[in-house]
């Protein structure tokens, strides 16, 4: 009897702490990007297109201020893209980043809410660069 106490203690203890390790493995998600607002009013960010991420993933703007975002690609090979698209089609962009090259986009939020930013590249049959994680969000303000 006390072994198999001391045997479910142990199963107990190996549990919890399995669970404890699992959970400090968890990637924590980097804070907001708020974008700072220059001397000219623009609203200025560089982003980090990497395999299948953007960093930084979320942005916040102040709606009815113009801004400036500068797409780097650091991979290779893998083009990607940016998009944003507002579900009420207020505005949409949509910009082709090639491998190892850089492009500034320019535009101006005017409703607040949150838009998603993510890439739709793919090669087909596999997944997009969405669905393996290469997706942020813009916060206007």
């Amino acid at each position: 009897m006390l072994f198999s106490r001391t045997i479910g203690t142990v199963a107990l203890l190996l549990a919890v702490h399995a669970s404890m390790g699992k959970a400090a493995d968890l990637p924590q998600p980097a804070p907001p990007f708020v974008v700072p607002v220059a001397a000219d009013a623009v609203q200025r960010a560089t982003i980090i297109l990497d395999s299948y991420s953007y960093a930084p993933s979320h942005l916040v703007v102040e709606a009815g201020k113009p801004v400036e975002l500068t797409l780097t690609s650091v991979t290779t090979i893998t083009p990607h893209n940016f998009i944003i698209k507002d579900p009420a089609g207020s505005f949409s962009i949509e910009q082709d980043v090639s491998a190892g090259k850089t492009v500034t986009i320019k535009f101006t939020p005017t409703q607040p809410g949150i838009y998603p930013i993510y890439c739709d590249k793919r090669l087909w049959p596999l997944p997009s660069h969405r669905d393996k994680g290469m997706e942020g969000k813009l916060e206007v303000k």
